[in-house]
């Protein structure tokens, strides 16, 4: 009865209106930690004492432990960004396919990067004015080929349609008295081979 007692008063200190006291069985419990108001950085540490607080809460050495410098994101620390594919293979990971441990504090900008995302660690083969350098030569190229071309256009060779009678010449409105002749082919004779 004491259990159900606690459950009630639980349910009531953090408005859990969905369950009832009869739907708990007498092992089961509300947790009320872990919220996101939990996870949220505090306020920018003034003292050294602060600092060294602040250092303990995210799991880093004092000395190791420096701010954001804007001050958007309160006393969560200024992490180095570093891809997992450049993390140790070989470490015993909580989480081996992401390379992370359970608690581990990550760059504000985490999502940004990726075994499968962008790495700004990788050194590229081309600069970035030379990439775009090769973008305007592609592009200006095709377009003046295009322009060079214009001049040349491309179609499908075809002769003019053939109607029956004459062309249509009496259905198209054409004099009666006066209808042409039209001949879409000859019957040549054959050459004789001697």
């Amino acid at each position: 009865m004491a259990t159900l007692r606690g459950v009630g008063k639980l349910m009531l200190r953090h408005r859990v209106h969905s369950l009832s006291a009869r739907q708990l069985s007498a092992g089961s419990s509300l947790s009320a930690g872990y919220w996101n108001k939990d996870w949220q950085p505090g306020p920018l540490p003034r003292s050294p004492e602060e600092r060294a607080s602040a250092a303990k809460k995210y799991g880093l050495r004092p000395e190791d432990y420096d701010v954001i410098s804007d001050g958007t994101a309160g006393d969560y620390p200024n992490l180095p960004i570093v891809s997992n594919q450049w993390r140790d293979p070989f470490e015993d990971y909580d989480f081996p396919g992401i390379k992370r441990n359970y608690g581990e504090p990550l760059p504000k900008d985490y999502e940004v990067i990726g075994a499968d995302q962008w790495d700004n660690t990788v050194q590229t083969r081309y600069t970035l004015s030379q990439m775009f350098l090769r973008f305007l030569m592609i592009a200006f190229g095709f377009a003046g080929l295009t322009y060079i071309a214009n001049d040349y256009p491309l179609f499908l060779p075809e002769m003019p349609k053939q109607y029956p009678y004459n062309n249509l010449y009496l259905e198209k409105g054409g004099d009666p008295a006066e209808v042409p002749e039209v001949k879409h082919y000859t019957f040549e004779a054959a050459e004789e081979e001697s």
